[in-house]
């Protein structure tokens, strides 16, 4: 049978198509028959169940119309009743499709059109899901491309047979990248969305730093030596921690390579990018020291109930262990996960003395102490009244200038004072109307019920019904500008964890959900764990206290 130019060009075209987008060509096909299905719906009209056929390998275009046998009508014009059927083929039966072919379709020019919409549709679908599953699983990968188009900040990058994107967040401030320029990108994201699949592209990630380091370091390929962090200005200045699995394998040199040769590949590549490589270290007093670097540290103080650490350093050392506008202690924050604050030992002197004469105080005024024995308490380490109330009295006799008989009474009275404070709370939550269902609440204060009582949450369905953002301090653009907005709570030094539990607690009292439904207690999972005690301590290094006659000072100190 012979085909005519007509038919034998849409073959064509579809196999070039096909083959420019990387597509399978009865993708195309079916593509076509859609568009002269719809050409044919519009002629004919679309109530008629109509389908068009291309033949694959002749080139001819069939418009057929479907009659379906059901048993009751729904659309006259594409069913039959059994009876109906019947007629046509005695052997029909309910689901039986007859075939009726129809004259072939002229589109006019706008049928054409749309014929022609149709198919760029889904032809780019088939490619986009083809990009999709081509590119899936290189995330976490380097792809080389070049430079696109430039759009509104965003940097649109060929990779070949797909394209990304690589918005503005995600590039780096000095790259200079015009079209046609070959630029290397770390694939952060491959994404389904309703616009399109998009392959998400970074050259500012961390994570693209590490993957050329292990392009460059052929320990790191082989796992002898791993980066456990890393922290980046991208552009500027960056931070890397790495280990060593090896005793003969130094980590830090293997990274630098000879006469610095590896880390210069990398900084070629980050276009100037400054980077320090540091050891890392399981005690975190030697970590924190190492990320400050240059800077010299004289000591650390921890404070781990709210993830802080105060560094003390030389005056000549501050500026250095802050860095230019802040950068040298934000990356060393980072990379450890310590909230680092750097301080003056003159100023770290200060601090201690402020909080000696705030603590003696406190003691002289709550217990009805004399100076001396409250500047003995504070300087032993008693901050607080419950230190005093709770702590054993052997360890308190145990101080000089005490017995056991001085410990026992002050004991007593600090456990009278917080009984006081008690009374005047509860009385207070009263005067509120705080109900006595919500002052049950497994977790819940005297203080938090106070706080809750004055912003009107009087009851257990109250506090059912509120979310971890009314109870915890949370952040809101105002104007163009972040603001922090304190949450009913702020200030207790909650967790989102232990506020998302206690509002499920609240709502298993009320009956809204189930008791299955709460998530473990996170106090009753560390209270099980056995070692949790040697991880504290790691994290924790060993304190020395230090009473000095002329000054009182209580100093924590950490041994660099």
């Amino acid at each position: 049978m012979s085909i005519s130019a007509n038919r034998l060009e849409i073959l064509q075209i579809a196999e070039a198509v096909a083959r420019e987008k990387g597509i399978e060509k009865d993708v195309v096909l079916r593509s076509i028959e859609n568009a002269f299905a719809k050409a044919a719906r519009a002629r004919y009209g679309a109530e008629h169940d109509i389908h068009a056929i291309l033949d694959a390998k002749s080139g001819e275009m069939r418009i057929e119309r479907h009659l379906t046998v059901v048993e009751e009508i729904e659309y006259p014009m594409a069913q039959l009743t059994l009876e109906e059927g019947r007629q046509r083929d005695p052997s029909a039966h309910i689901g039986t499709v007859f075939i009726e072919r129809l004259p072939p379709v002229d589109p006019g020019r706008m049928a054409a059109q749309m014929g022609k919409q149709v198919i760029m549709h889904d032809v780019r679908e088939a490619e986009r899901e083809r990009q999709f599953e081509e590119y899936k699983d290189r995330k976490g990968e380097i792809i080389s491309g070049r430079v696109k188009r430039v759009e509104f900040n965003t940097v649109i990058i060929d990779l070949g047979r797909a394209e990304g994107v690589m918005r503005r967040k995600d590039q780096i401030p000095t790259d200079k990248l015009q079209i046609g320029t070959p630029v290397r990108c770390y694939v952060s994201d491959v994404r389904r969305e309703a616009k399109g699949h998009q392959i998400l592209l970074s050259r500012s990630a961390p994570e693209f730093m590490i993957k050329l380091f292990a392009n460059e370091v052929p320990e790191i390929y082989e796992g002898v030596v791993e980066i456990r962090a890393c922290a980046r200005d991208p552009g500027s200045r960056a931070k890397i921690a790495v280990i060593s699995y090896e005793t003969s394998v130094d980590p830090v040199g293997a990274c630098v390579g000879q006469r610095g040769s590896r880390v210069q590949a990398v900084v070629g590549e980050l276009s100037g990018e400054k980077i320090d490589i540091i050891p890392w270290s399981e005690d975190a007093a030697t970590y924190i020291v190492n990320a400050l670097q240059p800077a010299e540290v004289t000591k650390v103080v921890f404070d781990p109930d709210v993830n802080r650490v105060d560094v003390i350093v030389a005056e000549d050392q501050l500026s250095k262990a802050i860095g230019r506008k802040g950068q040298n202690v934000r990356l060393a924050s980072e990379l450890t996960g310590w909230q680092l604050d750097i301080m003056t030992e003159e100023k770290d002197r200060e601090r201690r003395q402020k909080e000696f004469a705030e603590r003696t105080e406190l003691f002289v005024v709550t217990l009805g102490c004399d100076e001396t024995l409250a500047q003995l308490l504070a300087s032993e380490g008693f901050e607080t009244i419950e230190d005093v109330a709770y702590t054993p009295i052997e360890s308190m006799a145990s101080i000089d200038g005490l017995n056991e008989e001085v410990a026992q009474d002050l004991q007593d009275r600090a456990m009278a004072h917080l009984q006081q404070v008690a009374d005047e709370l509860d009385a207070r939550r009263r005067e509120l109307g705080v109900q006595d269902d919500l002052a049950g609440l497994e977790g819940i204060t005297l203080q938090m019920l106070v706080a809750l009582g004055e912003a009107k949450v009087l009851s257990l369905e109250d506090f059912a019904g509120l979310v971890a953002d009314d109870l915890l301090a949370s952040e809101e653009i105002r104007n163009g500008e972040k603001v922090r907005v304190p949450g009913l709570l702020d200030g207790f030094e909650l967790t989102r964890d232990q506020v998302d539990r206690m509002i499920l607690l609240a709502r298993v009292g009320m009956g809204w959900i189930d008791e299955s439904e709460l998530p473990p207690d996170p106090n009753a999972l560390v209270a099980a764990e056995g070692d949790d005690e040697g991880i504290e301590e790691e994290l924790m290094p060993e304190t020395e206290l230090v009473a000095d006659a002329a000054e009182f000072d209580h100093v924590e100190e950490q041994d660099r």
